[in-house]
């Protein structure tokens, strides 16, 4: 099974202050230790909201709001894409992680959909075809 892992936003991360050097060895650590397990798929932080956008859709209107967004708590600072053989072993690897940020913070973990949990059709044997195309 397949997990994306959210690092939740804080004031600091929002505002740009980067990790220390010492945060970045232990995640560092921590990271190598979750690719020779054969765990860790990818994995990255993410710049403010400052610098990013969201679309809102509205049936056909699209309407750009631009950074930054003010609910920090509901803002993602980084991510993990986790192989594991249940939520309760991806929790294991998480409760392992050095605290993203100086202050009391949250990582949420979350199972992603495959292919298989949606039946059989034509529009999955698409999906199917361009998962195909994307790893090759």
């Amino acid at each position: 099974m397949r997990f994306i892992v959210f690092v939740k936003a804080t004031k600091d991360s929002e505002a740009g202050v980067m990790p220390s050097e010492e945060l970045l060895d232990a995640m560092g650590k921590f990271n190598e230790e979750m690719v020779k397990a054969g765990v860790m798929l990818d994995g990255n932080g993410l710049q403010p909201s400052a610098k990013g956008a969201r679309v809102r859709f509205s049936g056909d209107k699209r309407t750009v709001i631009d950074g930054p967004f003010t609910e920090t708590k509901e803002l993602i600072a980084g991510y993990w894409l986790l192989q594991c053989k249940s939520l309760a072993e991806a929790v294991e690897w998480i409760k392992r992680c050095p605290n993203p940020h100086m202050v009391d913070s949250e990582i949420e973990i979350r199972p992603l959909f495959e292919l298989e949990d949606f039946g059989e059709s034509e529009a999955i044997e698409r999906h199917r075809r361009l998962d195909a195309q994307l790893k090759s």
